[in-house]
């Protein structure tokens, strides 16, 4: 199936601002094209008149057949303005779905966060691996001296 010129699927928030100033740019190209037309089509219309209140029939039709040009061409011009504005009014609300379905949450920017949080600087996490082996260290240590000095009570009293 074919992807309609409105479907911002698979864009990134930046290229689907970018696609969509360039619908606009269209449509204002459009417009302009629009607004030419119909300045046309009322300069033919005028000159039916005036060929008709001279009394140039043949001046008439032949304007009136330019004129009937213009109209269609004016009416594909309104229909295709139509749908670009459809098409960049459905993806103006599209923008904060594509906003949303993107990652948030910098997973690195994240861990580094907590260690600051947990009073450690990025980048100490050696630092504190030896931290923590020496804490552990340090309390098998005084178990052993606990222990030493238990077994030496229990032992001076047995005597």
């Amino acid at each position: 199936m074919e992807q309609r010129p409105e479907d911002l699927l698979g864009m990134s928030p930046e290229d689907a601002k970018a696609y969509i100033v360039a619908h606009l740019a269209t449509l204002k190209l459009t417009e302009k094209k629009r607004a030419e037309l119909e300045a046309e089509l009322e300069k033919w219309k005028s000159r039916v008149e005036l060929a008709r209140s001279k009394g140039a029939e043949d001046l008439a039709q032949e304007a009136e057949k330019a004129a009937e040009r213009i109209r269609a061409d004016l009416t594909a011009i309104q229909n295709e303005e139509a749908e670009l504005k459809l098409q960049i009014e459905s993806m103006r609300r599209q923008l904060p779905g594509l906003a949303a379905r993107q990652r948030t949450v910098d997973p690195d920017l994240l861990e580094q966060e907590l260690l600051i949080a947990t009073g450690r600087l990025p980048g100490d996490e050696a630092a504190a691996e030896t931290e923590r082996n020496l804490a552990k260290l340090e309390k098998e240590a005084q178990a052993a001296a606990a222990l030493a000095e238990l077994k030496a009570k229990l032992g001076g009293t047995s005597q």
